[in-house]
Protein backbone atom coordinates (compact mmCIF):
# COMPACT_ATOMS: atom_id res chain seq x y z
CA UNK A 1 0.00 0.00 0.00
CA UNK A 2 1.03 3.45 -0.42
CA UNK A 3 0.08 6.19 2.33
CA UNK A 4 -0.49 9.53 0.44
CA UNK A 5 -0.52 12.48 3.24
CA UNK A 6 1.93 15.70 3.81
CA UNK A 7 4.69 13.60 4.54
CA UNK A 8 5.17 11.70 1.57
CA UNK A 9 4.24 14.35 -0.28
CA UNK A 10 6.92 17.04 1.16
CA UNK A 11 9.78 13.96 0.62
CA UNK A 12 8.46 11.86 -2.10
CA UNK A 13 8.61 8.87 -0.47
CA UNK A 14 6.58 5.87 -0.74
CA UNK A 15 6.00 5.05 2.81
CA UNK A 16 5.89 7.91 6.14
CA UNK A 17 8.90 6.17 7.34
CA UNK A 18 12.24 7.56 8.38
CA UNK A 19 15.49 6.38 9.52
CA UNK A 20 17.31 7.96 12.46
CA UNK A 21 20.32 9.63 11.66
CA UNK A 22 22.16 7.88 14.36
CA UNK A 23 25.91 9.24 14.72
CA UNK A 24 28.65 6.77 12.54
CA UNK A 25 25.81 4.09 11.94
CA UNK A 26 23.27 6.30 9.53
CA UNK A 27 25.43 6.09 5.95
CA UNK A 28 25.06 4.55 2.70
CA UNK A 29 24.74 0.84 3.57
CA UNK A 30 21.54 1.00 6.14
CA UNK A 31 20.17 4.86 4.08
CA UNK A 32 19.95 3.50 1.05
CA UNK A 33 18.39 -0.29 2.45
CA UNK A 34 15.93 2.35 3.74
CA UNK A 35 15.23 4.59 0.55
CA UNK A 36 15.12 1.43 -1.50
CA UNK A 37 12.21 0.33 0.73
CA UNK A 38 10.15 3.01 0.15
CA UNK A 39 11.23 5.21 3.17
CA UNK A 40 13.34 8.31 3.56
CA UNK A 41 17.23 6.98 4.65
CA UNK A 42 19.26 9.82 6.00
CA UNK A 43 22.76 10.39 5.97
CA UNK A 44 24.42 11.84 9.22
CA UNK A 45 27.02 14.23 9.46
CA UNK A 46 27.46 14.07 13.72
CA UNK A 47 30.32 12.33 13.21
CA UNK A 48 31.95 15.58 11.59
CA UNK A 49 34.21 13.89 9.02
CA UNK A 50 32.60 15.84 5.80
CA UNK A 51 34.95 13.89 3.22
CA UNK A 52 33.83 10.54 4.69
CA UNK A 53 30.53 11.63 4.46
CA UNK A 54 30.73 13.19 0.88
CA UNK A 55 31.84 9.30 0.16
CA UNK A 56 28.65 8.54 1.73
CA UNK A 57 26.17 10.72 -0.56
CA UNK A 58 28.45 9.17 -3.84
CA UNK A 59 27.96 5.85 -2.34
CA UNK A 60 23.72 6.85 -2.07
CA UNK A 61 24.05 7.93 -5.66
CA UNK A 62 25.14 4.45 -6.65
CA UNK A 63 23.08 2.52 -4.62
CA UNK A 64 19.36 3.81 -4.73
CA UNK A 65 17.70 6.42 -7.12
CA UNK A 66 15.03 7.01 -4.36
CA UNK A 67 15.05 10.19 -2.19
CA UNK A 68 17.32 10.25 0.57
CA UNK A 69 18.23 12.97 3.14
CA UNK A 70 21.08 14.28 5.56
CA UNK A 71 20.99 15.86 9.55
CA UNK A 72 22.52 18.45 10.49
CA UNK A 73 22.97 17.81 14.32
CA UNK A 74 23.40 21.29 15.02
CA UNK A 75 25.45 21.42 18.21
CA UNK A 76 28.17 19.21 16.68
CA UNK A 77 28.80 21.15 14.08
CA UNK A 78 32.39 21.66 13.33
CA UNK A 79 32.52 23.19 9.99
CA UNK A 80 30.78 26.88 9.49
CA UNK A 81 30.30 25.59 5.57
CA UNK A 82 27.62 23.08 6.50
CA UNK A 83 24.92 24.62 4.57
CA UNK A 84 26.93 25.32 1.66
CA UNK A 85 27.73 21.55 1.68
CA UNK A 86 24.65 20.12 1.86
CA UNK A 87 23.40 22.00 -1.02
CA UNK A 88 26.51 21.47 -3.06
CA UNK A 89 25.82 17.46 -2.46
CA UNK A 90 22.64 18.33 -4.43
CA UNK A 91 20.23 17.44 -0.96
CA UNK A 92 16.54 18.20 -0.90
CA UNK A 93 15.70 16.93 2.43
CA UNK A 94 17.19 18.08 5.67
CA UNK A 95 16.54 17.51 9.67
CA UNK A 96 17.51 19.15 12.04
CA UNK A 97 18.64 18.68 15.46
CA UNK A 98 20.44 18.99 18.49
CA UNK A 99 20.26 22.48 18.91
CA UNK A 100 18.76 25.81 18.03
CA UNK A 101 16.76 25.74 14.79
CA UNK A 102 17.05 29.39 13.97
CA UNK A 103 20.91 28.65 13.68
CA UNK A 104 20.83 27.44 9.60
CA UNK A 105 17.16 27.10 8.79
CA UNK A 106 16.47 30.43 6.83
CA UNK A 107 19.74 29.67 4.75
CA UNK A 108 18.40 26.03 4.19
CA UNK A 109 14.87 26.92 3.11
CA UNK A 110 16.34 30.32 0.89
CA UNK A 111 18.43 27.09 -1.27
CA UNK A 112 15.15 25.34 -1.44
CA UNK A 113 15.26 22.28 1.13
CA UNK A 114 12.41 20.74 2.72
CA UNK A 115 13.56 21.16 6.62
CA UNK A 116 12.30 19.29 9.33
CA UNK A 117 13.37 19.70 13.50
CA UNK A 118 13.60 17.29 15.98
CA UNK A 119 12.04 18.46 19.15
CA UNK A 120 11.65 16.87 22.63
CA UNK A 121 9.45 19.64 24.03
CA UNK A 122 6.46 21.53 23.13
CA UNK A 123 8.64 25.19 23.52
CA UNK A 124 11.13 23.40 20.97
CA UNK A 125 7.99 23.18 18.39
CA UNK A 126 6.69 26.23 18.50
CA UNK A 127 10.70 27.72 18.49
CA UNK A 128 10.97 25.60 14.92
CA UNK A 129 7.81 26.61 14.08
CA UNK A 130 9.11 30.56 14.24
CA UNK A 131 12.29 29.77 12.63
CA UNK A 132 10.10 28.73 9.71
CA UNK A 133 10.40 24.61 9.21
CA UNK A 134 8.25 22.71 6.74
CA UNK A 135 7.64 20.00 9.52
CA UNK A 136 8.58 18.47 13.11
CA UNK A 137 10.02 15.36 14.03
CA UNK A 138 8.26 14.80 17.67
CA UNK A 139 10.41 12.51 19.66
CA UNK A 140 9.81 11.05 23.32
CA UNK A 141 12.17 10.14 25.51
CA UNK A 142 11.91 6.57 25.04
CA UNK A 143 13.92 6.87 22.52
CA UNK A 144 17.77 6.02 22.35
CA UNK A 145 20.60 8.36 21.86
CA UNK A 146 20.91 12.30 23.31
CA UNK A 147 17.59 13.56 25.00
CA UNK A 148 16.49 16.15 26.52
CA UNK A 149 17.21 16.47 30.58
CA UNK A 150 13.76 16.88 31.17
CA UNK A 151 12.16 13.63 29.15
CA UNK A 152 8.39 14.14 27.82
CA UNK A 153 6.75 10.33 26.58
CA UNK A 154 5.76 10.10 23.45
CA UNK A 155 2.00 9.37 24.62
CA UNK A 156 1.98 13.01 26.00
CA UNK A 157 4.38 14.75 23.97
CA UNK A 158 2.97 13.97 20.40
CA UNK A 159 -0.55 15.05 20.87
CA UNK A 160 0.26 17.85 23.38
CA UNK A 161 2.34 18.69 20.14
CA UNK A 162 -0.13 18.04 17.21
CA UNK A 163 -2.70 20.16 19.02
CA UNK A 164 -0.75 23.18 18.68
CA UNK A 165 1.05 23.37 15.44
CA UNK A 166 0.06 23.37 11.87
CA UNK A 167 2.87 21.49 9.85
CA UNK A 168 3.20 17.89 9.13
CA UNK A 169 4.34 15.67 12.07
CA UNK A 170 6.72 12.32 12.50
CA UNK A 171 6.63 10.39 15.91
CA UNK A 172 9.73 9.19 17.09
CA UNK A 173 11.02 7.54 20.14
CA UNK A 174 9.20 4.14 20.83
CA UNK A 175 7.82 3.57 16.87
CA UNK A 176 9.43 0.01 15.40
CA UNK A 177 6.28 -1.62 14.16
CA UNK A 178 2.66 -0.86 12.26
CA UNK A 179 0.78 -1.24 16.10
CA UNK A 180 2.95 1.80 17.27
CA UNK A 181 2.49 3.94 13.75
CA UNK A 182 -1.42 3.35 13.80
CA UNK A 183 -0.71 4.22 17.54
CA UNK A 184 1.16 7.54 16.16
CA UNK A 185 -1.07 8.35 13.29
CA UNK A 186 -3.76 8.36 16.22
CA UNK A 187 -2.43 11.01 18.39
CA UNK A 188 -1.95 13.07 15.07
CA UNK A 189 1.53 12.38 13.28
CA UNK A 190 1.85 11.42 9.51
CA UNK A 191 4.81 9.46 9.96
CA UNK A 192 7.14 7.94 11.83
CA UNK A 193 11.09 7.91 12.47
CA UNK A 194 13.08 4.83 13.49
CA UNK A 195 15.76 4.25 14.99
CA UNK A 196 16.86 1.68 17.47
CA UNK A 197 14.79 -1.04 14.99
CA UNK A 198 17.07 0.26 12.35
CA UNK A 199 19.73 -0.06 14.45
CA UNK A 200 19.38 -3.89 14.55
CA UNK A 201 18.45 -4.42 11.41
CA UNK A 202 20.63 -6.67 9.07
CA UNK A 203 21.77 -3.74 6.91
CA UNK A 204 22.76 -1.71 9.66
CA UNK A 205 26.72 -1.88 9.99
CA UNK A 206 27.26 -1.99 13.76
CA UNK A 207 28.75 -4.79 14.85
CA UNK A 208 26.66 -8.22 15.84
CA UNK A 209 27.15 -7.85 19.58
CA UNK A 210 25.16 -4.84 19.65
CA UNK A 211 21.99 -5.94 17.42
CA UNK A 212 22.18 -9.56 19.76
CA UNK A 213 22.13 -7.38 22.73
CA UNK A 214 18.89 -4.91 21.55
CA UNK A 215 17.30 -8.64 20.47
CA UNK A 216 17.67 -10.15 24.20
CA UNK A 217 16.99 -6.45 25.96
CA UNK A 218 13.67 -6.64 28.42
CA UNK A 219 11.79 -3.24 28.02
CA UNK A 220 13.45 -2.48 31.30
CA UNK A 221 16.95 -2.60 29.97
CA UNK A 222 18.04 0.72 28.77
CA UNK A 223 19.18 3.50 31.42
CA UNK A 224 18.55 7.30 31.66
CA UNK A 225 21.62 8.96 32.01
CA UNK A 226 23.30 12.52 32.73
CA UNK A 227 19.83 13.66 34.18
CA UNK A 228 21.64 16.86 36.34
CA UNK A 229 24.68 17.16 34.95
CA UNK A 230 26.56 18.83 32.14
CA UNK A 231 25.83 18.54 28.79
CA UNK A 232 22.54 16.46 27.06
CA UNK A 233 21.05 13.18 28.76
CA UNK A 234 21.31 10.14 27.04
CA UNK A 235 19.03 6.59 26.73
CA UNK A 236 21.17 4.11 26.43
CA UNK A 237 21.35 -0.09 26.67
CA UNK A 238 22.29 -1.31 29.96
CA UNK A 239 25.71 -2.59 30.54
CA UNK A 240 28.40 -2.23 33.14
CA UNK A 241 29.78 0.82 31.68
CA UNK A 242 26.29 2.94 31.86
CA UNK A 243 25.02 1.32 35.21
CA UNK A 244 27.83 3.27 36.62
CA UNK A 245 27.03 6.24 35.01
CA UNK A 246 23.71 6.47 35.84
CA UNK A 247 24.92 5.84 39.28
CA UNK A 248 28.09 8.66 39.43
CA UNK A 249 27.76 11.54 36.59
CA UNK A 250 30.57 12.11 34.86
CA UNK A 251 32.21 15.60 34.78
CA UNK A 252 31.68 15.16 30.86
CA UNK A 253 29.39 12.82 29.20
CA UNK A 254 30.76 13.27 25.95
CA UNK A 255 34.27 11.59 27.26
CA UNK A 256 32.49 8.38 27.63
CA UNK A 257 32.43 8.13 23.68
CA UNK A 258 36.41 7.74 23.41
CA UNK A 259 35.83 4.57 22.48
CA UNK A 260 32.79 4.40 19.74
CA UNK A 261 34.47 2.91 17.28
CA UNK A 262 35.46 -0.06 19.51
CA UNK A 263 32.06 -0.60 20.26
CA UNK A 264 30.09 -0.21 16.93
CA UNK A 265 32.46 -1.81 14.64
CA UNK A 266 34.44 -3.71 17.01
CA UNK A 267 31.68 -5.21 19.44
CA UNK A 268 32.82 -3.88 22.65
CA UNK A 269 29.87 -3.26 24.54
CA UNK A 270 31.79 -1.49 27.10
CA UNK A 271 33.94 0.56 25.15
CA UNK A 272 31.15 3.56 25.15
CA UNK A 273 27.44 4.06 25.32
CA UNK A 274 25.22 1.89 23.16
CA UNK A 275 22.67 4.45 22.44
CA UNK A 276 20.20 2.53 22.47
CA UNK A 277 15.40 3.23 22.82
CA UNK A 278 12.97 1.78 25.32
CA UNK A 279 11.49 -0.13 22.35
CA UNK A 280 14.60 -2.81 22.72
CA UNK A 281 12.32 -4.42 24.54
CA UNK A 282 9.65 -4.98 21.37
CA UNK A 283 12.35 -5.98 19.02
CA UNK A 284 12.76 -9.87 18.95
CA UNK A 285 14.87 -10.46 15.80
CA UNK A 286 17.17 -8.82 13.03
CA UNK A 287 15.76 -8.36 9.84
CA UNK A 288 16.30 -6.67 6.60
CA UNK A 289 15.61 -3.23 6.30
CA UNK A 290 12.98 -3.90 3.37
CA UNK A 291 11.20 -6.84 5.80
CA UNK A 292 10.69 -4.14 8.21
CA UNK A 293 9.37 -1.57 6.43
CA UNK A 294 7.13 -3.65 4.59
CA UNK A 295 5.86 -5.51 7.79
CA UNK A 296 5.01 -2.14 9.10
CA UNK A 297 3.03 -0.39 6.88
CA UNK A 298 0.61 -3.86 6.25
CA UNK A 299 0.42 -4.21 10.06
CA UNK A 300 -0.67 -0.42 9.75
CA UNK A 301 -3.24 -0.89 7.69
CA UNK A 302 -4.24 -4.32 9.41
CA UNK A 303 -4.35 -2.28 12.96
CA UNK A 304 -6.30 0.64 11.30
CA UNK A 305 -8.62 -1.76 9.68
CA UNK A 306 -9.62 -3.76 12.54
CA UNK A 307 -10.37 -0.78 14.57
CA UNK A 308 -12.49 0.79 12.47
CA UNK A 309 -14.29 -2.84 12.21
CA UNK A 310 -14.61 -3.24 15.44
CA UNK A 311 -15.19 0.41 16.67
CA UNK A 312 -16.53 2.58 13.64
CA UNK A 313 -20.31 2.28 14.40
CA UNK A 314 -19.60 2.84 18.19
CA UNK A 315 -22.29 5.71 19.40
Amino acid sequence: MTINNRVTELLGVQHPIIQAPMGWIARAQLASAVSNAGGMGIIETASGDLEAIRGEIRKMRDLTDKPFGVNIALTYVRDAGIVQFVVDQGIKFVTTSAGDPTRYCAELKAAGLTVFHVVPTLAGALKAIGAGVDGLIVEGGEGGGFKNQRDVASMVLLPLVCSRVDVPVVAAGGFCDGVTMAAAFALGAEGIQMGTRMLSSAESPVHDNWKTAIVNAGETDTVFLNRGGKGPALRALRTERTSRIEKEIPESIMSEFAGVQQLYFGGDMEAAVPLTGQVCGRIDSIKPVRQIIEETVRDFQRVIDGLAARHGSAR
